[in-house]
């Protein structure tokens, strides 16, 4: 874990990655982000009253931690490598989400709030922050965007089920850009006794730092279980990236590896053509895409117009679906010890159906598309290659089904449909 303050040297600004990162927030919110650096550097940096002990424990009490370091035989031997897959998905809850969403509650409780709200696309990052907080016994509100909230409805009942209340949030296309607007409005006018658990390492510092240092426990593992079981650390880690947090999460322990190439593999759509005039991007490919701005407190790289106007992102995966990324990836991107990468819908989709006929593990969208550019990419990722595997699908079954049925029907024309 960093233990250090990431601070710009010539122009001062607290918690930067290079020229990305900072605290873009209204002034009404500055003495809470203000007040939260404060705690994050108290409790998570400096582990006063024995705070990251505390979460420590927990997380191997009530999260299953350490996860498996699993070697995939069958992917080994289909792409003539060693392939091991670091498996998030076996987390309570079902993904990498509760290492932050737990941390974050329980720092709030060593803060003295007295409620919890969240943002969620895909759900997981909901349901782990309702876990999280019925664990806890706090009272929780979750964000949610209507499109998601329709495609992700199995997440939506747990959290439910968790005592969390689920707000739809109608503007725009519905999906996770609109509902961190939404609960940063919340956020604003019940800052004295509310937590803002944000779900992925984007946002004003300290969420970015702070997001990533509870989620380095992924690549911390991984990095150890690597070298016990293969002998020596990988050629190649391989992670998805939407907003980043699975993706900073197992690369942290890596960086400072320049012998290990890093992947961040985004979500392509349909197209990586963005069409201004509709104000439109067919995909959620941002570090390879976009252009640098601020968006939700930080300056980072996005999906905009040559205006400065946020795009309508896409991908097939809901928890990928942000027209922004973490401003410490987008650093990591720029100065080159990061790759960025991206596979298209069908490639994503793919590899969620062979993760699953040959492993027997039924993967996240979101991580189906690292394992789709395992497919793609294999033979440049070298000889010894960790993958991880951020969640498991089964909030996806519908979402997968719904889009099989539309490339059967596309791969046969002439079949006639009847609605039922």
């Amino acid at each position: 874990m960093s233990t250090e303050r990431e601070r710009d040297g010539e122009s001062g600004r607290t918690g930067t990655f290079g020229e990305y990162g900072g605290q873009y927030v209204p002034e009404a919110l500055m003495p809470a982000v203000q007040e939260l650096e404060d705690a994050y550097e108290r409790y998570v940096l400096e582990n006063e009253d024995g705070f990251m002990d505390e979460f420590r424990e927990r997380m191997r009490e009530f999260g299953g931690r350490p996860t498996p370091l699993q070697r995939a035989d069958r992917l080994s031997e289909r792409y003539d490598r060693e392939i091991y897959l670091k498996r998030e998905d076996l987390l309570h809850g079902g993904a990498h989400k509760l290492n932050n969403a737990l941390g974050q509650v329980l720092l709030a409780k060593y803060m003295g709030k007295e409620r919890i709200i969240a943002e969620t696309g895909a759900g997981q990052h909901g349901t782990a922050t309702a876990m999280a907080a019925a664990h806890l016994d706090m009272p929780c509100e979750i964000y949610m965007g209507r499109t998601d909230v329709n495609r992700q409805r199995p997440n939506v009942y747990r959290m439910r089920m968790n005592g969390a209340e689920v707000n739809p949030v109608e503007a725009g296309s519905g999906t996770l850009k609109e509902a961190i607007n939404e609960t940063m409005r919340d956020w604003a006018t019940t800052v004295e006794r509310t937590h803002y658990v944000i779900g992925s390492v984007v946002g004003p510092h300290p969420f970015p730092q702070m997001v990533r240092d509870f989620q380095a426990v992924i690549g911390k593992e991984a990095r150890k279980q690597i070298q016990e079981q293969a002998g020596r650390l990988p050629d190649s880690v391989v992670a998805c990236a939407g907003g980043g947090s699975n993706t900073m999460g197992t690369f942290h322990a890596f960086v400072p590896d320049d012998d290990v190439d890093l992947y961040a593999v985004e979500a392509g759509g349909s197209s990586l053509e963005i069409d201004e005039d509709e104000g439109l991007a067919p995909n959620s490919a941002t570090l390879s895409t976009g252009t640098d701005g601020v968006l939700h407190g930080a300056m980072t790289k996005l999906l905009q117009s040559t205006e400065g106007q946020i795009m309508e992102s896409h991908s097939v995966s809901a928890g990928l679906d942000y027209a922004g990324v973490g401003p410490e990836l987008s650093h990591l991107v720029e100065t080159g010890r990061v790759t960025p990468a991206s596979v298209d819908d069908e490639v994503a989709l793919n590899g969620f159906h062979r993760l699953s006929r040959l492993e027997g593990i039924i993967p996240a969208l979101e991580s189906s598309h690292a394992l789709g550019y395992l497919e793609e990419a294999h033979e440049d990722l070298g000889d010894l290659v960790v993958v991880n595997v951020s969640g498991r699908g089964d909030k996806d079954l519908e979402t997968v089904l719904e889009e099989t049925e539309k490339r059967d029907l596309a791969a046969a024309p002439d079949v006639e449909v009847f609605d039922q």
